[in-house]
């Protein structure tokens, strides 16, 4: 199937942004991915870097841009953030404590939806924030699924091992003890894109007194059961796009 448009310089940006969407990416990466010239494919990321559509990791590696989240919220066709809201307010109403939903971008990650507890102390994470992958629950979750090699690199530096993120895999779901901030204990289950790929972590969070040393063993299944919700609106979303088969096929 031919994908041209006819219109050479968008072809091959979007071919550069297709193949940042499996993760950061060298330019030496970006050539090899595209089968791109090394100065076409240069110029086409740092033009697009210009327009906020690529952006650039700690590492100076290329990562698909802020501004492909903010174009899809603006048109009302992110379904992720339009049935978060519902999932974080009866997740925080189930547990009583702050809830949040992760995406990663690069070596970071980012709140991009939350619900904070109504009254006493806030533990919650502003929408917005930018955390590191090298901590917390959510970065567990994030990077526990990913390609053996992305793992390996994602685990230089982090407080969590190999051997940990591997029980994640095994239960589903990870939790974290003043791993990213003193005091603090979270909870975090994947949510996954039609094709299975983890996208995004659901989380609670509150203080060790209040969450426990264990607080997998109080919070878990409703935290799994939060970030399932997620993962099936999204199938049936995409389910929903997809062209019918002709009856008559």
């Amino acid at each position: 199937m031919d994908n041209s448009s006819g219109v050479g310089v968008l072809d091959k940006a979007a071919i550069v942004l297709s193949a940042l969407e499996a993760g950061p990416s060298t330019l030496a990466q970006l050539v090899a991915h595209t089968g791109l010239a090394r100065p076409t494919a240069h110029r086409l990321a740092v033009a697009l870097e210009h327009h906020r559509l690529v952006a650039r990791d700690m590492q100076g590696r290329f990562v698909l841009g802020p501004r492909l989240s903010e174009l899809a919220s603006a048109a009302g066709e992110d379904r992720l953030l339009a049935a978060a809201g519902p999932v974080l307010g009866a997740l925080r109403d189930h547990t009583n404590e702050s809830s949040q939903l992760f995406r990663r971008q690069g070596d970071q990650r980012i709140c991009v939806a939350a619900a904070d507890r109504p009254m006493g102390l806030r533990d919650s994470i502003p929408v917005g924030a930018t955390l590191s992958m090298q901590a917390g629950s959510a970065a567990q979750v994030l990077l526990a699924w990913e390609e053996p090699d992305r793992l390996h690199r994602g685990l230089q530096g982090a407080k969590f091992t190999a051997t940990m993120l591997s029980a994640v895999r095994r239960r589903g779901w990870s939790q974290s003890v003043s791993e990213r901030e003193q005091g603090v204990a979270s909870v975090s289950a994947p949510v996954r894109s039609p094709s299975g790929r983890v996208i995004a972590a659901v989380s609670i969070s509150g203080p060790i007194d209040r969450v426990s040393r264990q607080p997998g063993r109080l919070h878990a299944a409703t935290v799994v059961a939060g970030a399932n919700k997620l993962t099936e609106v999204l199938a049936r979303a995409h389910a929903a796009s997809q062209p019918r088969q002709s009856e008559s096929a």
